[in-house]
């Protein structure tokens, strides 16, 4: 508020000035006069007023301005900088596309292209057929599979019939069970040739161990096997 002292003085009340036949009763207002100099109240006047706290808030909004001009600056820089290097970029990548433009034959594109559907049908052939390949030896595989498994089931020296077949067939085999069944066996060396003989004499319990040499006939080894069957 302004505290300033006035002091008012009030003039005589002037005369009604004499009524219009067409208008209203106007009224003259009390004129007023100041007592004291107007550079005076003035003075008071402002010495009454707080600037202090708007002059901060101008401070403040001044260095908003100043931090907010700041980050501005910056990132017109980056802006710029970013551009910069954009601009570089671009005009490495158009000299590229140039040097390429300049440099590319149609012609030998075309036969570039011709030469890759080649190769291209060729190897789709060749995976054809390494497929159609692949499916057999999967069959064959299952089937000697199969095979594998009835051997086994059959073990080492095969099933009943394979083994009357494989006899009657190997003479070799019906004359070591002729032997067998006399009480002599007949022994493989490591190179598979058979010169070893085992004679057992059951009636005696003896068992005797005859090196077969080929200087001997078969005539005289038959003998002796027969002489020792017989004790």
């Amino acid at each position: 508020m302004w505290r300033c002292a006035r002091k008012w003085r009030l003039l005589p009340r002037q005369p009604k000035p004499p009524k219009h036949p067409r208008s209203c009763i106007i009224q003259q207002p009390l004129t007023m006069l100041l007592d004291e100099d107007p550079g005076t109240l003035i003075h008071h006047t402002i010495g009454n007023f707080n600037i202090q706290p708007d002059k901060q808030a101008v401070t403040r909004i001044n260095d908003s301005l100043s931090t907010l001009q700041q980050s501005r600056d910056l990132r017109i820089r980056e802006a710029e900088s970013s551009l910069r290097k954009l601009s570089r970029h671009l005009h490495f990548v158009s000299t590229q596309y140039e040097e390429a433009v300049a440099v590319h034959d149609s012609g030998k594109h075309a036969a570039e292209m011709v030469e890759l559907d080649t190769k291209k049908f060729r190897i789709a052939k060749a995976a054809s057929e390494l497929e159609i390949e692949n499916e057999r030896l999967e069959n064959e595989l299952e089937m000697l599979k199969e095979r594998l498994a009835d051997l086994e089931a059959q073990g080492l020296e095969g099933d009943e019939a394979t083994r009357r077949e494989r006899e009657m067939d190997d003479a070799t085999i019906l004359r070591l069970k002729i032997f067998r069944s006399l009480g002599i066996d007949i022994e493989p060396d490591d190179a598979g040739n058979f010169n070893r003989a085992v004679i057992r004499n059951s009636r005696k319990g003896d068992v005797h161990v005859v090196n077969i040499d080929p200087k001997f006939s078969r005539f005289f080894y038959a003998n002796y096997f027969w002489s020792t069957i017989q004790g």
